[in-house]
């Protein structure tokens, strides 16, 4: 055989081996070819390929390897117990950018399924090796890399320490400061991943100097950037007053509030979530962003959006109530409770509408002032009806219970409460009746209207255990009027009358 023959017998080899890889890498693409792949045993003739002589070889089969692995966590499986990591791992550092990102895409493809996938990465290495990719001159290098350790670090918090430990947080900082926004974003959403674990974790993120380059960001034009930023600066301020206070420290708002006026709807969520875990903090906190326009915004906004959108500006007027009576007031003067009430009969999902009457309760339980404030609104039969139902989840249930008591002993608009007295079990009845006793005795126009509306007659009709709490009350009540007056609407004196009538004997 000549020397030109065995040339072409080489360059027909090579020509074969990339035409396997890339066809490979073309069927993984596609969910349906999938199961074919495996089955034909496609993951064993990949990985000798990852130590191909050709460069574009390799990184094709590593590019197979890593859509393979995305697929489902029984492939990400397979690449993990045949070996194929530490191969990749120990590759990165001498390989060109094309094959890094390759790599890192692997790393990402098998982490993201779970712990133990995760667990394996940083086993073999990976998170060390990726750290080494984001001091690598190619921004795509970076991306991979940052994108891989967020994979990693998402899971839980002593991934995210391996991450850490690699010494990730710094050179994210740095990359949050170059010149690509693609890169920009990965490496802020994975801060956020690394710091919401615990606060030590935050408190490592915060001392690479985050914030401020974070705080930068927050009037970028790009969406998807600030759906980062903010998410990231939600995760810090979340675990703690002294970090929550080091967001504020960077003079986040009230620009932050300015993109509750955001087209993304995500950057708005991010933003209303990043109020939300400032304000449950202190009563100090909760009145800065007050003072900034944060209530009125977030009502606007909760007008504006539906379903899980609603939630964290539901919980942030919550906790901002719950503080003191002043903060309670200034959510009622904002209207926030006829927003709440719509966002109550709007959302079907009973998570959002344990959250919502979580809120209600935390606005309504201060005074009768804040008790009159969600009677108005018709919302004390709404959370009866809600107690009641037996298809509202248990949660709800709790929630809508604890609610109606709290509101219901500060509560004195009787005009509100009355409606209770017809349709409320025993054990909230007696907070109703309760409120009666209570204004009754010294409020005659009431005392008239208690009578004229029904509302005497239909205290004579419940069955109080003698000495139980209901009945003293019922006897409160019955000695703010005449004895006849009680007489005339107790149950059977109609009959009585009757009966005297048929004894009465004409003079």
């Amino acid at each position: 055989m000549s020397q030109r023959q065995i040339i072409q017998v080489f360059e027909q080899y090579q020509r074969s081996r990339m035409q396997f890889v890339q066809t490979v890498a073309d069927l993984a693409n596609r969910p349906q070819n999938i199961e074919t792949l495996q089955n034909a045993g496609v993951m064993s003739l990949l990985r000798p390929l990852m130590l191909d002589v050709v460069p574009s070889v390799q990184q094709t089969a590593a590019l197979a390897l890593g859509r393979l692995a995305d697929h489902s966590n029984d492939l990400a499986e397979a690449v993990v117990k045949a070996d194929i990591l530490p191969q990749l791992v120990n590759s990165l550092d001498s390989q060109n950018r094309f094959y890094k990102k390759a790599a890192a895409f692997v790393l990402r493809a098998v982490a993201k399924h779970s712990p133990e996938m995760a667990e394996a990465v940083v086993v073999s290495g990976g998170a060390n090796a990726l750290v080494l990719c984001l001091e690598d001159f190619d921004p795509g290098v970076k991306e991979a890399a940052a994108w891989a350790l967020g994979h990693i670090a998402r899971h839980n918090a002593s991934l995210s320490q391996a991450v850490v430990d690699a010494g990730a947080a710094p050179l994210l900082v740095l990359s949050l400061q170059e010149p690509e926004m693609a890169l920009k974003r990965i490496a802020a959403s994975t801060l956020s991943d690394i710091c919401k674990h615990t606060p030590q974790l935050a408190q490592t993120v915060v001392d690479s100097g985050a914030i401020a380059h974070l705080a930068q960001m927050i009037l970028n034009s790009d969406a998807k950037l600030k759906r980062q930023v903010f998410s990231a600066l939600s995760q810090v301020s979340k675990h703690s007053y002294s970090l929550a206070e080091m967001v504020i420290e960077a003079e986040i708002f009230p620009s932050a509030i300015a993109c509750l006026r955001d087209p993304d709807e995500y950057v708005r969520k991010n933003v209303t979530t990043l109020m939300r875990e400032v304000v449950k903090h202190t009563p100090e906190l909760a009145q800065l962003v007050v003072n900034c326009g944060g209530l009125a915004a977030v009502i606007d906004y909760l007008g504006d959006c539906r379903g899980p959108m609603r939630l964290p500006g539901i919980m942030m007027l919550g906790y901002v109530a719950a503080h003191n009576e002043n903060l309670a007031m200034a959510v009622i003067l904002s209207k926030g409770v006829p927003q709440l009430a719509l966002c109550l009969s709007e959302e079907p999902e009973h998570h959002i509408k344990a959250a919502t009457v979580w809120s209600i309760n935390q606005i309504g339980q201060h005074t009768p002032e804040h008790a009159k404030a969600v009677a108005v609104c018709s919302l004390l039969p709404k959370l009866l009806q809600l107690y009641v139902d037996a298809s509202s989840s248990e949660d709800l249930q709790t929630k809508s219970k604890k609610a109606l008591k709290s509101i219901l002993q500060k509560c004195t608009y009787l005009p509100a409460l009355e409606p209770l007295l017809y349709d409320a079990p025993s054990n909230i009845l007696k907070h109703v009746v309760g409120q009666f006793s209570k204004v009754l005795p010294h409020d005659s126009k009431a005392r008239r209207l208690f009578v004229t509306s029904g509302g005497l007659k239909k205290v004579q009709e419940m069955d109080a255990e003698p000495g139980s709490v209901l009945q003293e009350y019922i006897n409160v009540i019955n000695s703010c009027f005449p004895e006849e007056v009680v007489r005339y609407y107790s149950p059977g004196y109609s009959e009585a009358l009757l009966e005297r009538l048929e004894d009465f004997q004409p003079a």
